[in-house]
């Protein structure tokens, strides 16, 4: 048994990982800065604390009596937040030094950081026909600005905390992680996620249009949450020490995203689209190649039945008027 602690457990991804974590048996400490009546999930038996991890004293204090760490938390969102909120991102940086210097002095034994796609290089993401990125591809640095330029430096200080005091640490990379027990709402929600919910309120409400940010043949690849959980264990008990790609490979545009939906609705919409809109990178894929070399594994649910899940559970809670995840 391992005692764990999950930084930013409060999160999507990380109340996943929480679950996981505490179902192999080991003793987790879910941290996060957020009142825990607004956490995507609370585990009631694992040790939660409401802890504001940018403090330097609540870092040593939330990884003391633990052996591992996995970071996960920082403000973020979807591109209607990250492009509009980039020195609220940038402050993130706080979090993993202040963890960094936690596990550096109190020992800690392995330590992960969640970094993202945003860090590649924006000229190579300027075609909708993307190869895929490789892990490559982050140098020369142009990272997604704010929010991608934290991800970078926060990866650089993993390298050296490892190079310079011994710190066991592990990155990967996140590609658009979406799933149930996600945001689905109020500007801070992912593009699958998004198209849920508009497709849902012509079901639901009787809307019959939908609209798009962008023109809608920007590309991209998503990831289902348990392909994500999967990954992210597998890299931090691996030996691999370089940041490493955490995505499908399995990439579609905006416009075939929301045919899935409109499928798995039983609805077809008149699309509108808004040009003006934050929008991102025009094509981004995760190269795989590294992680199927080094792992002999690569996330493998199809996007379609990630893509109902994720309806479903959308569907229940409009239907049910449950707005915690707005």
């Amino acid at each position: 048994m391992k005692r764990i602690v999950v930084a930013g457990a409060g999160g999507f991804i990380g109340g996943h990982l929480t679950r996981k974590l505490k179902d192999m048996g080991n003793d987790v400490r879910a941290v996060d800065k957020k009142p825990m009546n607004q956490w995507y999930q609370v585990h009631t038996d694992v040790d939660n604390l409401v802890l504001d991890l940018n403090s330097k004293e609540n870092c040593y204090t939330a990884l003391n009596g633990y052996n591992e760490v996995f970071n996960l938390a920082a403000d973020m969102g979807g591109m209607g937040f990250i492009e509009t909120h980039k020195a609220e991102c940038m402050l993130s940086v706080l979090i993993n030094t202040h963890l960094l210097m936690a596990a550096k002095d109190l020992g800690i034994d392995r330590f992960f950081y969640a970094s993202s796609a945003c860090v590649y290089n924006g000229d190579k993401q300027q075609e909708t026909d993307n190869p895929g990125l490789k892990e490559s591809d982050a140098y020369p640095a142009q990272s997604e600005d704010g929010y991608g330029w934290e991800k970078l430096f926060s990866e650089r200080m993993c390298r050296h905390f490892r190079e310079d005091y011994g710190v066991n640490t592990r990155v990967a990379r996140f590609h658009n992680v979406y799933g149930p027990h996600g945001t689905w709402a109020g500007g801070r929600e992912k593009a699958p996620a998004a198209m849920c919910r508009k497709v849902l309120e012509a079901e639901l409400y009787g809307k019959d249009e939908i609209n798009i940010w962008g023109d809608g043949e920007q590309t991209r690849s998503f990831m289902y949450i348990t392909d994500c959980v999967e990954g992210i264990i597998k890299i931090m008990y691996s030996d691999i020490i370089e940041p490493m790609n955490l995505g499908s490979s399995e990439m579609v545009s905006i416009n075939e995203l929301v045919d899935i939906v409109e499928k798995i609705g039983n609805i077809k919409l008149k699309r509108t689209y808004d040009l003006d809109a934050p929008k991102g990178v025009r094509g981004r894929n995760s190269d795989n190649t590294m992680i199927l070399d080094l792992l002999k594994w690569e996330p493998t649910l199809p996007l379609a039945k990630g893509m109902k899940e994720t309806y479903d559970w959308i569907k229940e809670q409009m239907i049910s008027g449950n707005n915690k995840h707005n």
